[in-house]
Parts: structure tokens; C-alpha cells; sequence
């Protein structure tokens, strides 16, 4: 499918009842005011019928989580078979999420008990969550935050920023801090450049991440002017949220290549879900596609236990069989790590197939990928030295500062551009020591 694809055309002008322009499909404000929040226009833009009963449910389910799908993501839908399409799966709604378990919870990863202040989830020692919108530019179906879905009243406003900014000057603790949501980048560009302004001028501070699925739902947002402003304030880190390989498109390729080409490290964390991705195959073709496109598969998570998403979840085991595939099977830095985001907030447990059989005191048995099984002889003498916790004695080399480069001497000295010395001078010369003696 090309950038602008004959499915995208027709959706445009059904839309707009009239032809329009490749630069407006590809205006992502224009997306956003087009998105796609009613069943009859879902039918009607991709030529669809539904039962009356399907419909009759499906709004029963929006009651309670509306629905709101770009133009864009709309257009990747196979229409020929659309209720087994992964992108459908991901955007419609379905009233499987009507079905409350008992295991289900509003909010399984205690980020509300974990908030200090409005806006600020700290549950890792050195980094903080800073919930910067709470709208998206779709609705997953499987999001965690389902609770928050629509809710347009708890969209923060600049005083609980400003209040969420002071939280992590107070705290010299936080060196890393993740932009998340709902998605940062429905923020408009100046009012984020702001934000990352205030956060870059916080001398703790050291990493900033964005999480977005813009590249995913809405390329079109990954904008020129977008990019200028994110490379004022590196190191800034963007992770994105691709779950099935049918969501890599020519233009999210593009928009990915934009933030690559900008210095911006970029990372991939999906959820494993029923239907959509529990297929080692699938799986495999992702992290492919992904590290093609300078992204590094960084986490696949195993669908948390928020209300509504039973019909998701799998067991533990897919996860684990997918790894197996993964794992020797393809490059290591295309293996993303398995957790399980560990529910009431205990936070992020990598689980992997196990590969350590025993052990002894001198002797590790292990097995590869293959099922060959090998041993790692331990060191025969090893001097266990005891931490007293005693740093400043300590005679391990604990010099954590930046190491200098070069260390060089003689002309080489005065030749470098990164030493200040303009002059040797020997040792025993009487003139320096004339200017010692006059103090």
C-alpha cells in the first residue's frame, strides 16, 4: 500500500463528501476532528454491515468505553475479513468488554496509590510516570488505563503540571522521567516544548522518554516542526506501540525514520493478545519489521488484569513459547523482554523460559536454544569481598566521574585541541624559578 492508497482516498471523501488533497488525509489536526466515534459511520466508510444484533451490542459497549479510531488506522482494516483483522480487533468495540471478572481491576498497577501528587507515578526508586494527557488520538480496546478512557474531566491542566514539575525538582532521586498518557503527543507542540524545557532544566534529570502510539494510530503527527522541537532537548527517548505487523505502514515508516534521522533512540513495547499476536510467526515478522526500522523491541507484556479485557488475555505459557521462538532464533537485540506488570503495583517481572538446570558450587549446567545441554565451570578461587557499605574506603576503583580520553604529553599536548597547556616547560629552567622566588 502506498502513502496515500486508494482505501485512504475513499474514506477521505466519504468523509468529506469530496475530493481532498493528499496534504489534508495527511494533516493529522484534520485526523483527529475526522475521527471515527459512531458504528453507522464505521459501516458506512468501510462499505461493512453489521447484525442488528451486533450493533445493539456494540453500543451496550460504548456506553461504558466509547470508541474513537483515526481515519488513518480506519484505512488499514481488511475489509474482505474484517472481524479477524488485528487492526478492527484493536479498534472496535466489542461486548466481551462488558464482562467483568473477578480477577479484574480498575486500576491493577496501583498507579493512583503510587501518585504523590497529581500527575506522577513513582514506583521505581530512580524514575517517575508523568501523566501529561489524558486523551489519545484513538481507543485501544485493550489499554490499561481503561478507566480513564473519554474522561475529559481529568485532562490536567498547566497548575497540576506545574505542581507534578515541582514533585521532581524536590526529588534529586528521579533521573529518568517517561512522558505518557493517554498520549503526550496530542499535546501541541509548543505547549510540550514547554514541559520538556522545564524537565531538561532540572539538573537530576538526565533521560526524558515520550510513550506514543502516534506512529502507529496517526504517522501524520510525526510532523518537521515536531521533530525541530524534540531535538532541542536530548537525550530524549520515544517509545512506540506496535502489535501486529499489518500496522507497519509506508507512512509509519516514514514518521519513524523522521524521529531515527533526528538522533531520537527509539523503542517498541507490545502487549500479547488473544486473536491479534499470540502467534510466534506474527511475532517474529514484528521484531523483524521493527529493528528494519531502527526501532529495538523493548518490552512484550502480558495483558494486564484491567476490567474489560478477559477476552485478551493468554496464558502466561503463549508468552513464555514465543520467547522460545524469539531466542536464538532470530538476533538478540531484536528479542524484546518478556514481563508480567506485576498487578496491585509491584511493577515490571521479566518471565523467560528457563535455561539454567543446575548448578553446583563449581559447576553451572545449562541449556541453549537448540536443547543442547553444556556446562560453565565456576572459578576455583574467588575471594567474595565483603561491602561494608564503607564507600569512601573502599579500594575498589569507584572514580564514577566521566574517564579523560586522552592523557597526552609532550607536543602532542600542544598539538590537541582539548588541552589548555600553551607551553612545556622543564623542570629545572631559572627563569620559572626566578618568578617562584619573587612569590
Amino acid at each position: 500500500m502506498g502513502i496515500y492508497s486508494v482505501s485512504q482516498q475513499k474514506i477521505a471523501t466519504q468523509i468529506e463528501q469530496k475530493q481532498i488533497g493528499k496534504s489534508k488525509w495527511k494533516d493529522w489536526r484534520w485526523q483527529l476532528k475526522h475521527c471515527v466515534t459512531r458504528v453507522d459511520s464505521f459501516e458506512a466508510l468501510l462499505g461493512i454491515s453489521l447484525t442488528p444484533n451486533e450493533k445493539r451490542k456494540i453500543e451496550m459497549t460504548m456506553r461504558k468505553f466509547p470508541m474513537a479510531v483515526t481515519p488513518y488506522y480506519l484505512s488499514l482494516i481488511d475489509r474482505d475479513d474484517f472481524r479477524n483483522d488485528p487492526v478492527f480487533r484493536q479498534a472496535f468495540p466489542d461486548v466481551r468488554e462488558l464482562e467483568i471478572e473477578a480477577c479484574d481491576m480498575a486500576d491493577p498497577l496501583a498507579e493512583d496509590q503510587d501518585s504523590p501528587v497529581a500527575g506522577i507515578t513513582h514506583r521505581y526508586p530512580d524514575r517517575v510516570l508523568f501523566h501529561v494527557s489524558n486523551v489519545c488520538s484513538m481507543y485501544c480496546r485493550h489499554c490499561t488505563r481503561k478507566r480513564k478512557v473519554g474522561d475529559m474531566d481529568s485532562i490536567p491542566g498547566r497548575e497540576q503540571i506545574k505542581a507534578a514539575l515541582e514533585y521532581i525538582r524536590a526529588h534529586q532521586e528521579v533521573r529518568d522521567v517517561l512522558l505518557s498518557g493517554g498520549d503526550p503527543l496530542m499535546l501541541n507542540d509548543d505547549y510540550l516544548d514547554w514541559i520538556l524545557t522545564e524537565l531538561r532544566n532540572i539538573e537530576h534529570v538526565q533521560v526524558i522518554r515520550i510513550g506514543t502510539r502516534m506512529p502507529v494510530v496517526l504517522p501524520y503527527r510525526i510532523t518537521d516542526n515536531l521533530i525541530e522541537m524534540l531535538k532541542k532537548h536530548h537525550p530524549v527517548w520515544v517509545n512506540t506501540h506496535f502489535n501486529h505487523p499489518r500496522e507497519i505502514t509506508s507512512s509509519s515508516r516514514e514518521a519513524l525514520r523522521m524521529l531515527a534521522d533526528a538522533g531520537i533512540p527509539l523503542g517498541n513495547q507490545t502487549v500479547l493478545l488473544a486473536g491479534i499476536n499470540d502467534c510466534p510467526r506474527i511475532m517474529k515478522s514484528l521484531v523483524h519489521k521493527l529493528v528494519e526500522n531502527r526501532v529495538r523491541p523493548y518490552y512484550l507484556y502480558q495483558c494486564d488484569l484491567s476490567e474489560g479485557l478477559s477476552h485478551f488475555r493468554t496464558p502466561v505459557g503463549k508468552g513464555v513459547e514465543i520467547m522460545e521462538s524469539l531466542i536464538g532464533h532470530t538476533s538478540g537485540f531484536a528479542v524484546p523482554t518478556f514481563v508480567i506488570d506485576a498487578p496491585g503495583g509491584g511493577g515490571k517481572i521479566p518471565v523467560n523460559p528457563n535455561y539454567l538446570i543446575s548448578l553446583s558450587t563449581n559447576k553451572v549446567v545449562l541449556r541453549n536454544y537448540e536443547g543442547v545441554i553444556t556446562t560453565y565451570q565456576e572459578p576455583d578461587r574467588y575471594e567474595n569481598k565483603f561491602c561494608d557499605r564503607k564507600c569512601d574506603k573502599c579500594n575498589l576503583k569507584l572514580k564514577l566521574e566521566d574517564s579523560q580520553e586522552s592523557a597526552a604529553t609532550g607536543i602532542e599536548m600542544l598539538l590537541s585541541d582539548y588541552d589548555n597547556t600553551i607551553s612545556l616547560t622543564p623542570a629545572d629552567n631559572e627563569r620559572m624559578e626566578r618568578r617562584d622566588e619573587r612569590g
